[in-house]
């Protein structure tokens, strides 16, 4: 009986802690250090987003509305920087699948400097 009950205890702790480690996403941040909303109304505007809709949840501003490209977005901001914590936006694809990501860095991107990619070579497979 008491290996039952050990077992249990240790199933329910674990089931519990993976809870906890589960939200990750949550913004832990005082109200007092929170921006406004008008902050991050402007905040999306400024990125090019069409907002319907601005709401807390686990702590933290959820935007939803329209990217510049005009898909459908939802993307959590910290209120204390405005900063990006999860974004999420409707694929185009038919299967109803959400993709998920960060803004694409804007500008040309540079490959490494280490002599993998050379333009105008073909890869070589070394053994």
């Amino acid at each position: 009986m008491k290996k039952y009950l050990m077992a249990t205890t240790l199933l329910i702790g674990l089931g519990a802690a993976g809870v906890v480690l589960a939200d990750d996403d949550d913004c832990r941040v005082p109200m007092a250090n929170w921006q406004p909303r008008e902050a991050v109304q402007k905040m999306a505007e400024a990125q090019g987003w069409t907002v319907r809709r601005i709401k807390t949840d686990d702590g933290c501003y959820e935007i939803k509305g329209r990217d510049a490209t005009g898909r459908e977005i939802e993307v959590k901001v910290d209120p204390a920087t405005l900063a990006m914590v999860e974004f999420e936006y409707e694929d185009d694809d038919d299967d109803g699948n959400r993709g998920r990501g960060t803004v694409a860095p804007t500008g040309s991107v540079q490959p490494p400097a280490n002599g993998l990619f050379t333009p105008g070579t073909a890869p070589v497979v070394q053994q």
